[in-house]
């Protein structure tokens, strides 16, 4: 079972999320364990903050690494595994691109914390003493790592044995390289009329019955797809 540990100072965004189809079966079923905890339990006074001003002036609040680091070791406690099954991740616009590669490595650990930052960022030392791997999700700019924290658990999800209904997915349309490709898929009706005199119709291989060219037909789209 994989473990999914979130730092945010907003564990409600992922309330609807984590209770929904298939991560809430995955999750029911013991396939993977999903936890969020608020940045705020880790910090002193009434007021609870977890950001200040950055040194050498700045447009926005930095998010403090007193907090994190306190999470991070109290966090580690209650899942015993090794450094080589854990990793720790902070999603960050200029980190290593999420990719189906790194999907699959992910799904092989036994627990990977993330760290979801917000405002303008994070003090610089949590990159550089205290994650093993800064990632994005794209060459673009969110307003935090929660969003990135589902897209990164929905992907290495799907990979766990058992999480999906149907596991000969995984060998029909995904590879550990170059990750997911679609081919085009068709359902009724078999005509679709939108105006008058425009017809768009399903391939007619698709309606054969014959199963070796209808797979000849879903790889050389699949190929064109890709290319």
């Amino acid at each position: 079972m994989v473990t999914f540990d979130i730092i945010t100072i907003f564990p409600k965004i992922f309330d609807s999320y984590l209770k929904e189809s298939l991560i809430k079966k995955a999750q029911k079923t013991g396939k993977i364990s999903i936890r969020t905890h608020n940045l705020r339990k880790w910090t002193k006074g009434p007021h609870k903050i977890v950001d200040d001003r950055p040194y050498g002036g700045g447009l926005g609040m930095v998010l403090k690494i007193e907090p994190i680091f306190k999470a991070i070791e109290d966090i580690k406690k209650t899942k015993r595994v090794s450094n080589k099954k854990r990793k720790i991740v902070l999603f960050t616009p200029r980190g290593k691109q999420f990719n189906q590669k790194l999907a699959f490595g992910f799904s092989k650990l036994k627990h990977v914390i993330f760290i979801c930052g917000r405002y303008e960022g994070v003090d610089e030392r949590v990159a550089k003493h205290i994650a093993d791997l800064e990632l994005s999700i794209g060459p673009y700019d969110l307003m935090g790592g929660e969003l990135p924290a589902i897209v990164v658990i929905e992907t290495v999800a799907r990979l766990i044995p058992g999480v999906l209904g149907k596991p000969q997915l995984l060998k029909e349309r995904i590879t550990k390289t170059r990750g997911f490709i679609e081919y085009p898929q068709y359902t009724r009706p078999e005509i679709f009329e939108p105006k008058k005199g425009v017809r768009w119709r399903v391939p007619k291989v698709l309606m054969s019955g014959n199963h070796k060219k209808i797979e000849e037909w879903r790889k050389k789209q699949q190929k064109i797809i890709s290319s």
